[in-house]
């Protein structure tokens, strides 16, 4: 990895020198666009409002847009010379509990290093403070020209510093139905709970796959060979349904169904394991089934794809 930013954290009179790393990649899949005839990609000029001349990327500035219209120009020199205290040192403000920081405000994550030996011990002792107190540090930080509030909390042995949106980007869920009072029958509640409680497991991400990417690895490959592209059928409980007439007997049938996962009856066949064990938690139902990990040949299809489109 690369460090995409050098600084220190402050704690207190303690300054802690640290690099700054990306913590997460996406596999996000990227489409080019071009022309549906052929496949030639499509280019975009950039070209100025007043003269439809094209401009070039070194001649492009920020521009701030004034309530009246007039713009300001703003370049990178400009942006350079923000009074901002907080560009190359890490603001700890305070601590507060894990839990008191609600997910909706996590944006994004990043891992600090000791950037020193010198910083090496402070380091480990911030780190070794916020293990044994079970607490975060919020902090401020600038990235980029932008100043963001964050969290730096202990992830594996390591500092890491999750950006959060600021309180007022957060919107305000404002629905209909808050507004409306539909009383829930106390056995539909104690179906609903059986049926939380029938799904119960510890949370393995290693559990789940991208559905999406092998699709469309296999979609790729289809459409090289030249066949037919087939949608998949649809799987038991998927099928779509206008409305739910007997909420009850549909909770009833959803329990079964996990149960189904955990423990199936002598009359049927037994078709997969259940992923964990009892002897792993014996205090708690077998999880339901989750999808599969995705094979190992699926890498291999984009390659094979990307060699016969050459």
């Amino acid at each position: 990895m690369r460090a995409m930013w050098k600084g220190s954290i402050s704690f207190g009179l303690v300054s802690i020198p640290v690099k700054m790393y990306g913590a997460t990649s996406t596999h996000d899949i990227s489409f080019r666009q071009v022309r549906r005839t052929d496949g030639s990609r499509v280019k975009y000029k950039r070209v100025a409002e007043a003269d439809g001349e094209v401009v070039e990327y070194s001649d492009i500035a920020k521009g701030y847009e004034l309530p009246d219209g007039r713009m300001v120009v703003l370049t990178d020199e400009d942006m350079e010379q923000l009074p901002l205290p907080t560009k190359k040192t890490v603001e700890v403000l305070e601590f507060v509990p894990l839990d008191q920081v609600d997910p909706i405000f996590y944006n994004k994550s990043y891992y600090l290093e000791p950037d020193t030996n010198a910083g090496l011990k402070p380091y480990l002792l911030l780190r070794e403070a916020l293990e044994s107190s079970e607490m975060v540090a919020v902090v401020k930080v600038t990235i980029g020209t932008r100043e963001q509030m964050a969290t730096i909390r202990v992830r594996e042995g390591v500092l890491t510093m999750s950006t959060l949106l600021w309180s007022d980007e957060i919107r305000k869920p404002e629905f209909g139905f808050l507004g409306e009072d539909l009383e829930l029958r106390p056995q539909e509640v104690k179906m609903a709970q059986s049926l939380v409680a029938s799904m119960e497991s510890d949370f393995d991400p290693d559990e789940f796959s991208d559905e999406y990417e092998k699709a469309l690895d296999e979609l790729v490959e289809a459409k090289l060979e030249g066949n037919e592209v087939v949608s998949p059928a649809v799987g038991e409980g998927a099928e779509e349904k206008d409305n739910v007439v007997d909420l009850m007997s549909a909770l009833q049938a959803s329990i079964d169904r996990a149960k189904k996962g955990e423990s199936p009856s002598e009359d049927e066949p037994e078709e997969k394991p259940a992923k964990k064990t009892a002897a792993k938690k014996t205090a708690k139902k077998a999880p339901a089934k989750k999808t599969a990990k995705k094979s190992a040949a699926k890498k291999g299809t984009t390659k094979k794809a990307a060699k016969k489109a050459s």
